[in-house]
């Protein structure tokens, strides 16, 4: 599979997940440290609307990367944003365009950058499976290529942490598969989070 399909099916499974969110789950903690179940979906709405101006060779504008006044549905907002991201990197040229993203320094080929979002929504469709405690389902080679990926993802301490998407790496245990492998490379505890099949 090639980076935008993967991507697709990453993105798509977290639509799904996020769509199970009733009123009543927005307030549930996340595996995002000091982010509620309604803050880490803004942030993945605010994120599609980046990467797909990034696309688009307006990555450097800060407007685009901004979390969006709330419409009363986060679930309806995300699904638009994950629209609209699709069909940017689905356009002709994506993958070999510069992608600006600021929060990750700068400018990166476009192949890369959707590298980044791709896992970026591995393990996001898997922080909201873990806080709503449901199951999440994604193919065995989108699985299989996510450690890569995340292997890649800038470690500057300056970008991680409280407040950021992404902790501190996190030791891989022996035998560990390649979702847990990849959520903690990424900062992720699954064990903290049971339910979700890691």
């Amino acid at each position: 599979m090639d980076v935008v399909e993967l991507d697709r099916i990453a993105v798509r499974e977290a639509a799904r997940v996020v769509d199970l969110a009733r009123e009543g789950d927005w307030a549930r903690d996340t595996p995002c440290a000091g982010w509620d179940l309604r803050r880490l979906v803004a942030h993945m709405t605010g994120q599609h609307h980046g990467f797909a101006a990034a696309a688009r060779g307006e990555g450097g504008e800060t407007r685009f990367w901004r979390q969006r006044a709330e419409d009363g549905d986060p679930a309806r907002a995300h699904r638009r944003a994950a629209d609209a991201v699709l069909a940017a990197f689905a356009q002709p040229g994506a993958v070999e365009r510069e992608f600006v993203l600021p929060e990750l320094g700068g400018g990166f080929a476009g192949r890369t950058a959707i590298g980044f979002h791709f896992v970026d929504y591995v393990v996001h469709a898997w922080d909201v499976a873990a806080a709503l405690g449901v199951p999440l389902w994604l193919a065995d080679e989108v699985l299989g290529a996510a450690p890569a990926v995340a292997r890649r993802v800038p470690t500057d301490p300056a970008g991680r942490g409280p407040g950021f998407a992404f902790a501190p790496a996190l030791k891989i245990p022996e035998g560990a598969g390649p979702l847990e492998e990849t959520l903690r490379l990424l900062g992720r505890e699954p064990e903290a989070w049971p339910g979700t099949g890691v």
